[in-house]
This record gives C-alpha cells, sequence and structure tokens, in this order.
C-alpha cells in the first residue's frame, strides 16, 4: 500500500470511529448546564423546612455543567402558579461564574459571601423567601439558574427587573422544579 493510500484509509478510520461517538464526546464539547437541590427531588414536594410551613431557609443547590464564557450567573425561584401572577420568592445576580453551589439557610440581606447580591423578593424582603400558597393544591416553583455574558445592574433588584436586565446576555439556562401545597 503507498504511503499516500494509507494516510487515507487511516483517515477514513478516524472519520468511522469519530461518528460512532456521542456529541458529547467530540474535542471541545461543553456539557449541559443543570441545578439541583439536595433537599428535594426534581418534580417532587419541597420539604416544609424550606417554606413558610416550616423554617423558611433556603434549600442547597448545586451547579454544573457551567460555560467557560460565562461572566455571572443569576438565580430565580418564583411561582408561576400564584393567584396574581408569577411571584418572586429569590432574586439573585452576579454571582461569580466559578460558584457550583449555594450552601443551605443562605444569609438574608443584599450581599451574598463569596460575591453575588440578592435582590427584592415578593414579600418585600431581600433574600430568600420560602413557597407559601393560599390553601389548596400545590403549586409549582421553579429555581431557575442563567449563565450570562456579563454582570447586570437591575433597578430595583427585582425578579421581573432581574429578567429584563438579562435580555441580550443569557448564555445558557437550567432549571429544577419542586412542588409545595398547603
Amino acid at each position: 500500500m503507498t504511503k499516500y493510500r494509507r494516510h487515507w484509509v487511516e483517515f477514513f478510520l478516524m472519520l468511522c470511529v469519530a461518528a460512532t461517538l456521542p456529541p458529547a464526546a467530540t474535542a471541545g464539547a461543553q456539557p449541559k448546564m443543570e441545578i439541583r437541590s439536595a433537599g428535594f427531588a426534581p418534580g417532587a414536594p419541597i420539604p416544609a423546612q424550606y417554606t413558610c410551613s416550616g423554617e423558611n431557609i433556603s434549600p442547597a443547590l448545586s451547579f454544573s455543567g457551567l460555560p467557560r464564557s460565562a461572566r455571572s450567573l443569576a438565580l430565580i425561584v418564583d411561582d408561576p402558579d400564584a393567584p396574581g401572577g408569577t411571584f418572586s420568592h429569590w432574586v439573585v445576580y452576579n454571582l461569580p461564574p466559578q460558584t457550583t453551589h449555594l450552601d443551605e439557610a443562605g444569609k438574608k440581606g443584599t450581599a451574598i459571601p463569596g460575591g453575588g447580591s440578592q435582590g427584592r423578593n415578593d414579600f418585600g424582603g431581600d433574600g430568600y423567601g420560602g413557597p407559601c400558597p393560599p390553601p389548596g393544591r400545590p403549586h409549582h416553583y421553579r429555581f431557575r439558574l442563567f449563565a450570562l455574558n456579563s454582570q447586570i445592574a437591575p433597578q430595583p433588584a427585582t425578579g421581573p427587573r432581574v429578567e429584563q436586565a438579562m435580555k441580550g446576555h443569557v448564555l445558557t439556562s437550567a432549571e429544577v422544579v419542586g412542588t409545595f401545597g398547603r
């Protein structure tokens, strides 16, 4: 076999092997961004300790697959089933892009240890305000994580204003949903 022909055969074999690999196995592939909670499984009920029926503390959250190009992260926890329209329970923005988790029972107030800011929830406070639906059917609570290509400066820092400030800056997003009813 000639040297020229051998190179073409090797090239063809490499293409055949590459075609059988899953997309994530190809060079430079970025894993899908995910958000998870140690406190509840996706789609499952949120334990009372994270709600107004319990301690009303934030659940631990972990993040993976963050894009290398991210310059900040934002987190919005809301209830789209609220009677008056979507209700914001937690608004976090300008988290450092290397953030991989938020601890359980995070501090109230505007600053987050390690970087980032907390905005005003629809209860009127800064930081986490747990699920507290009216009696009746369970509501769905979306924990939505956004990777952004820049930091943002929403004024005031409410859920809708953070979402507005993120427009045109979202690289990717992920979501985990829990339920709670009283």
